[in-house]
Parts: C-alpha cells; structure tokens; sequence
C-alpha cells in the first residue's frame, strides 16, 4: 500500500450540511482498500476562476493508504460524483519525506543545516 494524498472541493452549498458528502468520499475511499490516515476540513476559500459557475469552494484534504488498483477507481468515481468540484489525487514522495525528516531532526538537535552539503552526504 503506498501513501497518497487527495483534496477535495465540496460545492460551496453544501457547507453547511458537509459530512454527507464528505462520507460519500470516505465511503468510496475504504470500499477501494483504503486506509484514511489524516483529514481536515480548510474551510470555504475563494477559487482562482470559477468552476462550474461557482466563485467558492470547500476544501477538504485527506491523507491516505491505498492499494494499486484503487486511486483510478476513486478518480474515476469522483469525476462523477455531483457533491465534488473538483479533485486532486497524489502520490506522496516518501523520499522527500525522508528527507524533510531528517532536516527537522538535525534542526531540533541545534545543528546547523546546510541543503548542499547534506545533500551531498545522502548521495554518496
């Protein structure tokens, strides 16, 4: 299973009555083989340009663990689904976060960081 994250845009109407569809995504998301590590709800913001005539959206940002198979499954489903906007799944890069890992420890250890040379360490 690989770590992915997806946000979702809620259609702004539905602010106010949000966990219907947002356990519609969550739903689809353990029906797929999924494991929901972390979500949060970042409120309603103003889109860049409106989308489907709508100025605003709720943005909802899920942290998760899928199987192969499931993320085009759940984009397929999303791409459908009336209550969503809009969505973006990822892939998380585990070597990056390694890395800012790393960084944060080294900080909280009072050690100096420097990108280049750590970089230069890790490559070798």
């Amino acid at each position: 299973m690989k770590n992915y994250e997806l946000t979702v845009l809620v259609h702004p109407d539905l602010e106010m009555n949000l966990e219907p569809a947002i356990a519609k995504v969550k739903d689809l998301i353990e029906k797929n083989g999924g494991k929901i590590t972390k979500e949060s709800n970042d409120g309603k913001k103003r889109l860049s340009y409106s989308i489907g005539g709508q100025d605003f959206a709720v943005y909802y940002y899920f942290e998760m663990e899928l199987p192969a198979e499931a993320p085009a499954k759940i984009e397929s489903t999303l791409n459908i689904t009336d209550e969503v906007l809009r969505h973006l799944l990822v892939k998380v890069d585990e070597r990056k976060l390694k890395y800012e890992a790393k960084q944060a420890e080294r900080r909280a250890h009072g050690e100096e960081t420097n990108t280049e040379a750590s970089e230069t360490e890790e490559e070798k």
